[in-house]
This record gives C-alpha cells, structure tokens and sequence, in this order.
C-alpha cells in the first residue's frame, strides 16, 4: 500500500487547501491594508482640499489687522475673521475646531490670531498672540507653505481626529499664516473596523471551505483557486470592480461570492469616502454661489444638462454620473477671484477678466491631488476651450478635447446665455439655441451641439 502523502489526488488536496488558506491570508492581509490606507488618503485629500479652500476665503487685510494680544479679541478686525471662520465651519458640519496661527519669528513657537469657538474646547481659551508649539506637529510645519494633513489618526479625550493645515497667502502670494482645522475621523475608523471583522470572517470561512473543498472536488479546485489569486491582485491594485466568475453550487462557489461581496463592500466604502469628499467641496461651490446671487444654482443647472447630453449620446452610466458629480466643481476654482472682480456689477475690463480666466486652473491645482481620473480633472481645467482651438487656458482644440468636457462646455455656455448677469439680461431659449447652433464647428463640438438642441427641442414639444 502506498504511503498516503505519495498518492497525487492526496497531494493535490493538501497543496489547494494550503493555497487558498495562503490566497485567504495574503487577500485579507492585502486588502486590509489597502483599505485602510485609502480611508486614510481619503481623508487626508479631503483635509487638504477643505484647508486649502478655506484658507483662501479669508481677507487677508482684515487679518494682518488684528492685534498680537488679549485685546486682540475686542477688535472689528478679530470679529471679522473669526464670523468667516464660523461660516466655514457651518457650511462643513465635519469641522470640529478652526484656527488660525501665525509665525513671528524662525523658531517652532507660533502665535494664534484667531482660535474660532475656544468654549467648544471645553474652556480652553486661546487669545490672539498666545503662543503655540507647532514643533511637535511635522504636518503643521509643512502647512506654512504648502497643503498638508496629519499622517494618521489621533485618539484622545476629544475623540478621533485629523487635522489638515494650508498657508494663507497675502496679495503677493506669500504665506502670512496657517489655517488649521481638525475633522472627526470617526467615520474612516468605523469603516477600518467593519472591513477589518469582514476579512477575520471572512478568513475563518476560507480556510474551512479550503479544507472541505480540497478533500471532495479536487479536480475542480485549480481553475477557481487561479481566479481568486487573479481577484486578489486585481483588489490589492486597487480595481475594486473586479469580480470573480465561479458557477457553481458548491463550496468554493460560495467562497467566491464571499470575495466579491468583499469586494462590493470595499468598492461601496470607497464610493462612500468619495461622496463624503464630494459633498465637502460641494459645500464649498455653495459658499462660492452664495456670494454671487447671478450665478446661484449655475453649478448644479450645468451639471444637469451635462447629465442629460451624454445619456442622450449613449456614454456609459457610470461616466455619467461621475461626470455630473465633477461638473458640480467646475468653477470651484472661482474661490480664489477676489470679490471686486467677480461680483463687479457692471462688464469687467480687460485686466480682470484676465484674473477671472484663472479660475480653471486654480480649480485644477485644488482638486489634482483628490482626482486621479485625467479626464474628470480636464473637465475642471478645460471646460472653457473652443473646437477651433482659441479657448483657455492651453488653447486646446478638436481632437485634444475630450468629449466628456466638451459636453461640460455647451452645457455651461447654455446656461449662462440664458441667465442675467449685473451689465446684461439673460437670452431666451430660442435666442440661446440660435448662438448654439451658430457656435456649432468653430467654438462647440458639433456633435454635442446637435445632441442639446435635440434634447432642447424635444423639451419645447413636451411643454406645447
């Protein structure tokens, strides 16, 4: 009788079961850990993006005003600043303390200018030039020139915390101060947790099926054991779509669908992190509108048309919606345009309409860091080129424009012909229609320009 380790479908057996119990560990290890640090890059994105936004709503002139002392705080100058910080913190409800810092000197030791609702600090006070040992937090340093965000989560008597830090510049575009703000990262750890229990079930079960199915189908276990190794470095790359295909009725099967609504739990836990994301800079596009009246709801009237062009041009579901989510930022570089150029009431000069083309690209530098979608950073970046390349700000024309921004382009054109501005009246749809289609081959895509007037001229027979 041969010993039982000589007989191949033994052999076979032991070396699945060994596999997938090696596949379970490695994907739960790999996934995990991937999971963990996206949250926290997520978060860590969306500090910085929030700081960066934030710090450029404030006046500088009003803070460089306010007194380095106790009295500080009685003055018009504190007042000011610290209602503007008040109101970032109520258009983000995820703010937990905004502050302002300054640095006198070359040494560690900054001083606080304005420390936004200290009573929520459980009496903790910081009046204007209190001094403040930024030493100790490397991010903090680095946020005097640049946006930066703490690497990890910080847990103490407050609760878990992030904090994200990014210079506030004066006219020259040197940094005068530090706008900081500190984030409950509650969410980020419970989603750690509840994806940390599904992998430790998950391995539990693996490596039980893995004994099970390696002692009844053996022959079947090779094919699916190779698409859960193929799953598992799909999921560690970070393509969270990738499913694994396994018919079946049987335990390894069910092992598989456990993988994917792994998967599915990952990918809706990254799509969770990414509206979370999105809902914050959207607050901040609010603010934007807010202190335009003329161009209230123009974000949210271009993402819809922009919806309805490309499912009326067949683009797939998915870049739609995504679409319409970026859309929605599309002028949040108009953040850093200063008041008296954009909400001048009559026509701008030349000079400032030069500053006011600058929003495409300020938009761009702050959402680069957060959008890794080359295409959906164009539309934030590229939405006022022209077909016929006279556009900005890189004068791209036909052929160097993705559609998906194209579209963006005739459904802003659209709705800002056919809303008022302070020196003009807003068109009328057939007004607007005309310029659409005159505008057709040498400043829109012809082809989204049908697609609109299409959808346009289907809407006017609805309501007839």
């Amino acid at each position: 009788m041969k010993s039982i380790f000589k007989r191949f479908d033994l052999r076979v057996v032991v070396a699945i079961a060994v596999t997938i119990s090696c596949v379970v560990i490695l994907s739960d290890f790999l996934i995990v850990r991937f999971t963990y640090q996206s949250q926290l890059e997520g978060a860590r994105s969306q500090l910085k993006a929030i700081a960066q936004t934030a710090a450029l709503l404030i006046d500088t002139d009003k803070l460089s005003q306010v007194p380095l002392n106790k009295e500080g705080m009685n003055t018009p100058s504190y007042d000011y600043v610290d209602d503007q910080l008040k109101k970032i913190k109520a258009a983000n409800p995820q703010i937990k303390y905004i502050y302002i810092l300054k640095k006198v000197d070359s040494s560690n030791v900054w001083r606080f200018i304005v420390d936004a609702d200290p009573e929520s600090l459980g009496g903790q006070h910081s009046y204007p030039g209190d001094a403040y040992d930024a030493g100790r937090f490397p991010e903090m340093l680095r946020g005097f020139n640049e946006p930066s965000a703490d690497k990890k989560i910080e847990t103490d008597e407050w609760g878990s915390t992030m904090s994200g830090y990014a210079p506030i510049r004066n006219a020259l575009g040197q940094p005068i101060a530090v706008l900081g703000l500190d984030i409950d990262a509650g969410n980020v750890y419970a989603i750690y947790h509840h994806v940390l229990a599904q992998a430790q079930v998950i391995l539990l079960a693996g490596i039980i099926l893995a004994v099970i199915l390696g002692l009844f189908i053996s022959s079947r276990v090779v094919g699916p054991v190779n698409q859960l190794i193929t799953g598992t470095r799909y999921i560690a790359d970070g393509n969270l779509h990738h499913r694994v295909q396994v018919s079946g009725d049987d335990e390894i099967s069910e092992l598989a669908d456990s993988f994917n609504g792994m998967a599915q739990s990952l990918e809706e836990s990254r799509q969770k992190l990414m509206d979370y994301f999105y809902d914050a800079v959207k607050s901040m596009v609010l603010v934007l509108e807010f202190r335009d009246q003329y161009t209230m709801g123009h974000s949210q009237s271009v993402a819809n048309y922009a919806e309805k062009i490309a499912r009326h041009m067949g683009i797939d579901p998915k870049s739609v919606d995504m679409l319409k989510k970026v859309t929605l930022l599309h002028d949040i570089g108009k953040v850093g345009v200063r008041d008296n150029v954009l909400l001048k009431p009559d026509k701008p000069t030349d000079a400032e309409w030069e500053a006011i083309k600058t929003h495409p690209v300020l938009g761009w530098q702050i959402l680069k860091p957060l959008l890794s979608d080359p295409v959906m950073l164009a539309v934030i970046r590229n939405h006022h080129e022209r077909h016929d390349g006279k556009g900005y700000p890189d004068a791209l024309s036909y052929g160097q424009i993705p559609l998906l921004v194209a579209i963006v382009t005739v459904a802003d054109s659209y709705d800002a012909m056919t809303s008022s501005r302070p020196y003009r009246k807003a068109m009328s749809r057939p007004q607007a229609m005309e310029q659409l289609l005159k505008g057709r081959g040498n400043q829109f895509h012809p082809d989204v320009v049908d697609a609109f007037l299409e959808i346009l001229r289907e809407d006017n027979q609805s309501k007839a």
